[in-house]
């Protein structure tokens, strides 16, 4: 079987951490494994670029700078707005995230960084902008088109022993 390249449906479990070690995501503690397509545009780049010349049940861990991952901490997207753009009534709590849409429509989300008697300070940069992260991830699956179904353990040691074992099947 040929190694993941762009193009190639892909299937992993990934854990991510941040520097000081704490975990942000964890695909195994939500139950299902992440899949995508390889070169899509779909996850960061980093993270895309990762998979290529990995093969079946592999294990990589890999580090992206912010400038490969959710990019640096833009300063322009902390804004001021008016408390009267929210619901009346709304319970503002400094740190808690908010959801919205953007002039266009596009749903966002955002952290409340900042209030005053009249106003919120929303930073609408991604939660993980300006962080290196840290990535484990495992292949599960690739190709053209994903198997239907997934490997048991067993079968997966005995492709990484001998390749050639689901090949000949």
């Amino acid at each position: 079987m040929s190694l993941i390249k762009e193009g190639h449906n892909v299937q992993v479990h990934y854990k991510g951490t941040l520097a000081d070690g704490s975990e942000f995501d964890n695909s195994k503690n939500r139950g299902a494994p992440l899949e995508f397509e390889v070169g899509s545009g779909e996850l960061i780049k980093g993270f895309d670029e990762a998979v290529v010349g990995m093969g079946l049940g592999e294990v990589k861990t890999f580090t992206l700078d912010a400038a490969n991952a959710y990019g640096y901490h833009q300063p322009d997207a902390v804004q001021e707005y008016s408390k009267e753009a929210f619901p009346e009534g709304y319970n503002f709590v400094r740190g808690e995230m908010v959801q919205g849409h953007s002039e266009t429509g596009d749903p966002l989300m955002a952290k409340i960084v900042k209030l005053t008697e009249d106003t919120v300070t929303l930073d609408l940069n991604h939660p993980l902008a300006g962080k290196d992260l840290t990535f484990e991830i495992e292949i599960l699956g690739y190709g053209d088109d994903l198997l239907e179904e997934e490997l048991d353990s067993e079968t997966l040691e005995q492709y990484i022993e001998d390749p050639q074992t689901l090949e000949d099947e």
